[in-house]
């Protein structure tokens, strides 16, 4: 794998700090569902931090993102103000979505975030859509689809694949392969060759990576973003990862060998980024502030939503169409 360019120490430092005001903010969520104050359902994107982290620091202000029901760390890795990602959690105005959408359904447009999508794989088909209409209007720009190992099974996923190769669309597929698809292992569902086979029989260029080394991560996305902006159509990115929860937060994963979960804590992307960096020169007391000012931001944001009002009943009869209503 080579990479545009090498990455620098301060970049690592960034987005080790992105990885972990993610752990952060899903700690607190995972925290705020139990407490009965999150709104809804609450999937947890803990220990899948360096994909989104390592693929979004690529991208440009006017580069776009899709996303799934895992999808809090997409948001943050894109720029979204995470007080205002905490307010929709809990339902509260001023909220993404004004306190509408929830867990599931955080988008920011004026950050690229195209929204979280809970139906699978309903947020690549609408990353192909964006993607032609990019390409229509003549607008620079890539948009990255991620979605996770339990789309490869759904009919949608392989549709988009189809147009978006047809048409050379500036796309970058990322499938976050945590070997789940809910309660079953993917593998135990999946008839037919790997991931990457079924891919490549679209001609798709194709990368894997450990997806919990972020600067694999990294290089992987430079390159492969490189070439869509290029012109040279879409692409794809499989990254392999581990859920350190279950598929909701309320979920105990108790079909899951607790071994497993154990090695896979043990395979922690933000301790070996930490790492990295540590041996490159940077001391522990850095670190620790670090986590500190992420913590400090996190829990602010928590409580600024808890004391946000709730939305007036009023609010309901808005947004519900944007044709056809009376001025």
């Amino acid at each position: 794998m080579t990479s545009a360019h090498q990455t620098s120490t301060s970049e690592v430092l960034q987005m080790l700090r992105t990885m972990r005001l993610i752990r952060d903010f899903e700690e607190a969520a995972g925290q705020a569902l139990e407490a009965g104050h999150a709104r809804g359902s609450v999937h947890q994107y803990t220990g899948q931090e360096a994909i989104a982290t390592g693929i979004c620091h690529h991208l440009q202000p006017h580069d776009l993102v899709s996303s799934y029901h895992r999808g809090h760390g997409h948001a943050i890795a894109k720029g979204v103000c995470v007080n205002r990602m905490m307010r929709e959690l809990l339902g509260r105005q001023g909220g993404t979505s004004n306190g509408k959408g929830g867990s599931m359904h955080i988008a920011d447009f004026s950050k690229g975030m195209l929204g979280a999508n809970g139906v699978v794989p309903d947020g690549v088909t609408i990353a192909v859509g964006a993607a032609h209409a990019l390409k229509m209007q003549g607008k620079a720009g890539v948009v990255v689809a991620f979605f996770g190992d339990g789309a490869m099974n759904r009919g949608p996923l392989f549709e988009a694949f189809n147009w978006a190769k047809l048409f050379a669309l500036p796309v970058l597929f990322a499938c976050e392969d945590n070997g789940y698809s809910v309660t079953l292992k993917t593998a135990s569902v999946t008839g037919g060759p790997s991931t990457i086979e079924r891919v490549k029989a679209f001609g798709i260029p194709t990368v894997s990576v450990n997806g919990n080394d972020v600067l694999a991560v990294a290089q992987a996305a430079d390159q492969l973003l490189t070439q869509v902006r290029a012109g040279a159509g879409p692409c794809f990115l499989h990254a392999s990862t581990y859920r350190w929860y279950g598929h909701l937060a309320h979920d105990k994963g108790l079909y899951r060998d607790p071994a497993e979960v154990e090695q896979a804590r043990r395979d922690d992307c933000v301790r070996h980024t930490e790492h990295w960096l540590l041996a490159k020169g940077l001391i522990p007391e850095q670190l620790e502030s670090l986590r500190e000012d992420s913590q400090a931001r996190i829990q602010a944001a928590l409580q600024d939503a808890l004391n946000a009002p709730w939305p007036e009943a009023a609010s309901a009869f808005t947004d519900v169409q944007d044709l056809g209503g009376q001025a």
